[in-house]
């Protein structure tokens, strides 16, 4: 007997399944040749240091070893006019004690403590929009207490192309690299998000960037009230602010190793869900153009590897979908290859071949999931 009489496959949906297949495989291709291919292609304009002020805002809870190690390499940028400004949210550890230390021996560095409250409603952009107001200049840049700049000029790259048009920058955050699995899964999810949301800013179509290295002007964040219409979220204010304010004429992006930052990746399956919890509930809110552009492309990836599925069991069409897949894959790896390049990063093209088809799933279960918790926990 025919598998397809098996599994009763009839002829019209055969013909329903190669449609769906064809269209999904098409929408990828030009994912990958239209938009993400924008990023290897891209050269930005030579720039000019800056000599005007910046400040650096790092919101800390509980962060007393990561800013021990990491905080140093920040107060030691080769810039000439820049200060530090660290928010301890209510630390119940030594944070305060580090950052007196530090600020006996950095003279750039300067800090306020917020005391610790039981409110749930309180996350971190309480604790940024007060370093935000704390900071002395109109420039600034934000990371995290557990990122590290790449190198010295970090901040150099990032405030040349401030500007009166350019008010909003976008660079690479990424992870370190450790052995196991998830260190894989986190990598990975991190450099394809960061070749999406970098391709569209390179587009001209911005939608989010990432906190661990994100720059802008002050008085954009005040001008549209910063965090108002989305406070009661404990994501988005990184990609939510960015969603709202950026647009192709005022957004740039650095793409250059000595500008990027690396941070700590979260050690457990359940540390790294919560985190993705919490960066998944801001979808929601995001511009209906961009929703519907990030919709679409993992829309059609499910599509794709679950008509491929059945085409290769029930099908006649068996190696006509295997040669069209076949393209796009290698077109795939070829994109994500020098898109990795771009950022720096390695060891991830052999196991972007599990991961392509299988992180739509896991962040499907993650969001779904989310949706039955309270969206009250700790940003920490």
């Amino acid at each position: 007997m025919d598998i397809r009489e098996i599994i009763g496959v009839t002829n019209l949906q055969q013909w329903i399944l190669l449609a769906l297949f064809l269209a999904a495989l098409l929408i990828q291709l030009a994912y990958y040749l239209l938009v993400y291919f924008k990023l290897p292609r891209y050269k930005s304009a030579p720039l000019s240091p800056s000599d005007s002020g910046i400040s650096v805002i790092i919101c800390a809870k509980n962060e007393e070893k990561n800013l021990e190690c990491f905080l140093p390499k920040i107060l030691e940028q080769d810039h000439p006019n820049f200060e530090v400004v660290v928010v301890n949210d209510g630390s119940s550890d030594q944070t305060e004690d580090v950052l007196i230390l530090l600020s006996a021996r950095y003279k750039q560095l300067r800090y306020t403590s917020i005391p610790n409250s039981d409110n749930p409603m309180r996350g971190k952009k309480l604790a940024l929009t007060i370093g935000l107001k704390s900071a002395h200049f109109e420039q600034v840049v934000l990371t995290d207490a557990d990122c590290y700049p790449l190198s010295n000029q970090w901040l150099n790259r990032m405030a040349a192309h401030l500007s009166d048009e350019k008010r909003i920058v976008l660079g690479y955050g990424g992870y370190e690299r450790h052995k196991g699995v998830l260190n894989s899964i986190i990598r990975y999810e991190t450099v394809f998000t960061a070749i999406q949301y970098l391709s569209f800013a390179i587009k001209g179509k911005p939608y989010m960037g990432v906190g661990r290295n994100l720059a802008y002007h002050k008085s954009l964040f005040f001008e549209n009230k910063g965090f108002a219409r989305h406070y009661h979220l404990l994501s988005g204010d990184d990609d939510l602010f960015v969603n709202e304010n950026a647009t192709g004429l005022n957004t740039a992006v650095e793409l250059s190793r000595e500008a990027h930052t690396c941070s700590v990746p979260k050690s457990t399956y359940s540390g790294w869900i919560k985190q993705k919890k919490r960066h998944l509930s801001a979808g929601s809110l995001y511009r209906r153009s961009s929703r519907i552009r990030l919709g679409l492309e993992w829309i059609s990836r499910i599509i794709l590897y679950t008509t491929l599925i059945w085409l290769c069991i029930s099908s006649p069409w068996l190696w006509l979908a295997s040669a069209l897949f076949g393209v796009l894959l290698v077109t795939r790896l070829v994109v994500f290859k020098l898109g990795m390049r771009c950022l720096d990063e390695k060891h991830l093209l052999l196991p972007s071949l599990l991961f392509d088809p299988v992180m739509p799933l896991i962040m499907g279960i993650i969001w779904f999931t989310s949706l039955f918790e309270s969206k009250y926990q700790s940003w920490s």
